[in-house]
């Protein structure tokens, strides 16, 4: 990978964006996607677009959520800890025992999550998974009041993994979901700027909010950016790992390229463009199918006034919603490609309609 994009993207990794307080991380965003694009700016939520050829048709619009999974602060006990919400899917059986950041206003706060030694509960029979009012964390205070000096109820919470090259091409790190997808939708506007002139297309690159809670952001800037046409990056499972389940689950292999996805509210026609173009383009892909709803923000989108013809293009991630995501930098190289190579191929006003 070039080493500016590495940079930005291991720094697009390492800032804390929790949903609904993704400010910092569509700062480092912006001021990369700035360098590659005609006119950047971010909406009344933090929503984050940057356009290529504005006035260009048709307007495609290429999004990803910018948020990823936290806890919040929830209560603080008479002894000084502090219990948590969580903000998304996070799991509460993997947070015991992990250092921890509480964002504050008056900024980070360190802290651990509790975990009760086994030698003072081995006499329990039935050890269950914790749940996550069970979680509290220390931060080294003995009352209420001296923590409440430090955070309050609702300060964000992440987990202090960081980016981390593991082996050859493969990267770990919390939340990969869904940075990865900003960092490709990013790196797509600067692959389409070394082409000048061949662009018809007006190229909406949105780095959008708080996706882990309930599709919200993508809503907002598909109502508002009103796109011809959507193109959304995402994760999704590997499946590559022992205990999975592939006649449930898919096949899907990190080093085998992004994913496109068949059915639900992947417009055919866009897929199909897809796929040609990663031909033409000697681009590895694999193939991912849904029965109803993708669980991504293809599914908000396309419901957008009046369904917006969108597709989903994921990068493969092993060990999900943890903090040692897996990644191949091979696999994220690739999307970017195959979007600018659509994006490049768009005749003006062209369009994608189911053909009956």
């Amino acid at each position: 990978m070039r080493e500016k994009s590495l940079a930005f993207l291991e720094q697009l990794i390492n800032t804390p964006s929790p949903s609904g307080h993704e400010t910092r991380g569509q700062r480092v965003w912006l001021d990369y996607a700035r360098q590659h694009a005609d006119e950047t700016y971010s909406d009344a939520h933090g929503n984050c677009v940057a356009v290529l050829n504005k006035g260009g048709s048709p307007r495609v619009m290429l999004a990803a959520h910018a948020d990823e999974i936290a806890l919040t602060v929830n209560y603080l006990s008479d002894e000084g800890f502090i219990y948590v919400r969580r903000i998304g899917g996070i799991d509460p059986a993997i947070i015991r025992a992990q250092r921890v950041v509480i964002h504050t206003r008056r900024g980070p706060v360190r802290g651990v999550v509790g975990n009760v030694a086994p030698h003072l509960t081995k006499t329990d029979k039935d050890r269950k998974l914790p749940e996550m009012h069970d979680l509290f964390i220390d931060i080294g205070v003995d009352s209420r009041k001296a923590a409440a000096e430090l955070v309050r109820v609702g300060d964000p919470i992440t987990l202090v993994d960081g980016f981390e090259l593991l082996r050859n091409d493969l990267a770990i790190a919390r939340a990969f979901d869904n940075r990865v997808g900003t960092f490709a939708v990013a790196e797509t506007l600067r692959l389409i700027r070394r082409n000048p002139g061949k662009l018809k297309a007006e190229v909406c690159a949105v780095s959008n909010i708080m996706e882990e809670v309930g599709l919200f952001g993508a809503r907002q800037i598909a109502y508002s950016l009103k796109p011809d046409l959507a193109l959304v990056v995402d994760v999704t499972h590997a499946t590559d790992v022992p205990t999975i389940s592939k006649p449930m689950h898919g096949d899907v292999r990190i080093g085998q390229g992004p994913t496109l996805t068949h059915g639900g509210s992947n417009h055919p026609e866009l897929v199909a463009r897809l796929e040609k173009i990663a031909r033409q383009r000697k681009i590895a892909i694999q193939h991912e199918a849904v029965s109803s709803s993708s669980g991504t923000d293809t599914d908000a989108i396309f419901w957008t006034r009046g369904g917006i013809p969108s597709a989903l293009v994921s990068l493969p991630n092993r060990y999900m919603h943890s903090p040692v995501e897996l990644i191949s930098l091979a696999d994220l190289e690739a999307i970017p490609e195959l979007l600018a190579a659509f994006s490049l191929s768009l005749t003006r006003q062209e369009s994608f309609k189911v053909r009956i």
